[in-house]
Parts: C-alpha cells; structure tokens; sequence
C-alpha cells in the first residue's frame, strides 16, 4: 500500500477559487509523458505537483513523488550536467517604504513612517544614491561580480527627473509624495541604478511592480521605462513580483499590486529592449496545485516568446511573521514534499528554461542540496546582505562563502561553477584548490570575499 503524507497547510483548502486540482490526465499518462520528453500541459502538471491524489483525497503520495523527482534529476543531467552554479553577488535593497500591503510581505513598512514629521519613526531603511553607490562599490573591491536590489515602492521615487515632474505636478493622485518630505531622499530610480553601476559590475534590478511605479501618471510603455532604465546602467531584470500568476490568488495576498497581464507585458517588454530576465514563483499560501500549473504555464509561454528568461527560481512562502499568518489565513507555508516537487516539476514542465535554482536563503542548507537532486541545477548566490526572508521570519543565513560553496556542492558529488549573471561565462573550481575566492567579478582576484 502506498504511503500518504497529508499537507501541514490546513487553511489553504478554506479558500473557495475556481481553479481547483482536478484533471482529466491520469498521474501514470503524465508520469510518462515526463519521463519521454513530451511537452506536458497544465493536466499533467496538475497531477504531476499532486501526485495524482488531487482534491479527492489529501495528502501526496510519497511513492510516487520520488518517481517524479527521478525523472526530473534524470532531466536535470540530461540539459546541464552535473555542474552547480552560483554567482558572487550582493543584494541591495533600497528601500523598506511601500503602501501596497502585500499580505505575505513583511518587508515593507508602511510609507507614512518614513515622513520626517512622523513621530514614532521606523525600523526600516531608505538609501541615497550615494549610499547605494558606496555598499555596491565596496562589494565591487571585494570581488563580487552582480548586484541585485528589490525594493519597496516609495512615494518618492520616480523613474526620472522628467517623471518627477509630472508626478509633482498631478496632486499627490498617483502615490506621490516630494523627496522633502522625507528624512532620507532615495532619488530616483535611474539615479540608483547609475550609482550601483560601478565599476563593470551587473546590475539586476527593477521588477515589474517596480516599472509600474516608475510609469505611474503617465502613458509611457514598459519598453520606454526598461529602455532609459538600460541606459543608466541596468542589465538584467529579476521576474520577482510575480507570485502566483492567477488573478484569483492575488486578489487574495496582494489586491494592491499589478495583475497577471500586466506582469506579462512588462517582462515582455524587458526581453525587448535587450535585458536578459529571470522569473519565479512563490507558493505555499493560499494557492492550490493548479494555480501552480497555471502558473508555469504562463511562465513556459513567456519564453517561448522572448526567450530572455535565463533562470526559473521556485520561492517557498516563509510564513512566521507575515500578515497571512497574523490573521489566520495561514498556518505553515508548503511542505518538504511540496517543494521538493515544485522544483521537480518546474524542470519538468519548464522545457525552454536551461535553469532552475534551489534557494538555500528558503530552504536552509541540507534541504537546499537536496533540491539539488530534485532537478534544480543553481543554487543562488553569495549575498552579502538579504533583508527580505529574514524580516518574514526566515531562520538561515545571511552570507555564502565560496568555501562553503566548493565545500557543499562537493559533498553531493556535483562540479561547483562559479557563474555570471547570464550564466555566459564559468569558472568549474578544483575542490582540492584553493584559496576560495570569485574571479568573474570585474576585480575579482580569487581572494576570500570575508
């Protein structure tokens, strides 16, 4: 008799959605669909996630599950081996203001708080320009070869000085506040990007949500924001904001924040004007399996019309201090099970994304290098510094040496590979060398980047 693992997130069966995980595809049909290379459609991988139980019973099937995490590791050797990458990077954030009140976020803080008159204050952060530019240029010397920065949507900021004006001029109608408002001026979105360009290093910034607030009040395309945006400096764009891509699922956790469409439209634009993108998806909340499977689908068809996206990265929901969680409309995030076949079924169903990336920020080490069994083939990058999952109540760390790195990805018998942003360029290090230290960053000499 086949075992049974029942989901730990009880809540997520309370919420009455359309979309629901039932298929007319049969888990064996979709199994071996998988496993022969067919290109799967939502059915399949709506049995896939679910191991065939669905909604009639609850729970996944543990038996099956590791048929489906077998085909897609075989998968994962098929398209890239045995290397594992990571990128020497460093993540910084500009800003914690932001009044969209996403319920799964509790990164931001509400923008009120950031006003000089404000009496109580805040324990967020905003950034200069020139603070960003000396984090960023400091990073540059120790070695690092990219640095990615997702921030909140201040009031204040808007794509440039003629955008600043237009904003100024309309009333305060469209989320805008004047940067005198404020203790700390943030500037503007082009001027954070010229001031984290230093020095060759890649910058991977600005987010749908975050083009949308850089085009707000005026009837400028995606392709004219990411078209001055790439001029300043901006390189590759992070699919971040994406959630889960059914309207019916953000309705719920984020009402505030741009649609389905509109995230389409705006990375489709990116790929346009020449940036390379990333996508992701975080999951474990309210969603169920098939929004999931919607979920990868719109991502597939994305590539299929750009092909610009050069990494998948599957998000679990960290719970702990979240607004979904402080008001019962969450009691966990996902399970072991579930992100292990979220990242299976991601390399499965994904056929036009070379990389799928294990995120040991979400996962922790040891069920981070599991995932790397699981079909996921990178796994992130050093961090110098992430604020996000930690201020959701994430427990791992902050920082990855490259020794650690050698060190981890050795332990599993894979190639550790030190990568671009791009995955371009590569550099496959002997785990009985040393030093460990990056070379690709633009001064990179090999030195420990701590």
């Amino acid at each position: 008799m086949d075992a049974f693992e029942a989901s730990a997130n009880v809540p997520r069966e309370g919420f009455e959605f359309d979309c629901r995980p039932e298929s007319d595809q049969s888990f064996e049909n979709a199994l071996e669909k998988a496993r022969s290379g067919v290109r799967l459609d939502v059915a399949d991988a709506i049995e896939l996630l679910t191991t065939g139980t669905g909604t009639g019973r609850s729970g996944i099937d543990l038996d099956r599950k590791e048929r489906v995490l077998e085909a897609a590791d075989r998968r994962r050797a098929e398209v890239v081996g045995d290397e594992v990458t990571f990128v020497a990077n460093l993540n910084n954030n500009v800003t914690t203001a932001c009044n969209v009140g996403c319920l799964f976020c509790n990164f931001k803080d509400a923008a009120r708080r950031f006003e000089s008159d404000h009496g109580d204050g805040t324990d967020g952060f905003s950034k200069t320009p020139a603070r960003s530019r000396e984090i960023v240029g400091d990073a540059v010397e120790r070695g690092i070869y990219e640095v990615c920065s997702v921030s909140g949507l201040h009031p204040t900021l808007a794509l440039d000085d003629e955008h600043e004006e237009i904003l100024a001029g309309d009333g305060g109608e469209h989320n805008y506040k004047p940067s005198d408002v404020y203790d700390t001026d943030p500037g503007t979105y082009v001027e954070q990007i010229e001031a984290m360009n230093v020095g060759g290093v890649h910058v991977h910034s600005m987010t749908p949500e975050e083009a949308y607030h850089a085009r707000r009040g005026t009837d400028w395309s995606y392709e004219e924001v990411f078209g001055r945006l790439r001029e300043a400096g901006l390189d590759s764009v992070p699919g971040t904001a994406a959630e889960i891509l059914v309207d019916e699922v953000r309705e719920v956790i984020c009402p505030g924040k741009i649609g389905t469409d509109e995230w389409l439209d705006a990375m489709t634009a990116a790929a346009s004007v020449g940036l390379d993108t990333t996508a992701t998806i975080m999951y474990g909340h309210v969603e169920n399996e098939a929004h999931r499977a919607r979920h990868l689908d719109r991502i597939r068809d994305l590539q299929d019309r750009t092909g610009a996206i050069t990494e998948f990265v599957p998000l679990s929901f960290i719970h702990p201090e979240t607004p979904l969680k402080e008001r019962g409309m969450v009691e966990s995030g996902a399970t072991t099970h579930e992100d292990e076949l979220m990242i299976a079924v991601s390399r499965l169903y994904l056929d036009n994304v070379e990389h799928i990336q294990s995120s040991w920020v979400k996962y922790g080490d040891s069920q981070g290098l599991k995932m790397l069994t699981c079909g996921a083939d990178d796994f992130m990058g050093t961090i110098l510094s992430e604020e996000i999952t930690k201020r959701a109540g994430g427990g791992y760390g902050e920082f990855r040496s490259v020794r650690e790195y050698v060190d981890m990805i050795a332990s599993i018998g894979r190639v550790p590979v030190e990568r671009s942003t791009d995955y371009e360029t590569r550099r496959r290090i002997d785990p009985e060398a040393g030093p460990f230290g990056p070379t690709l960053g633009p001064k990179a000499d090999g030195t420990p980047l701590i």
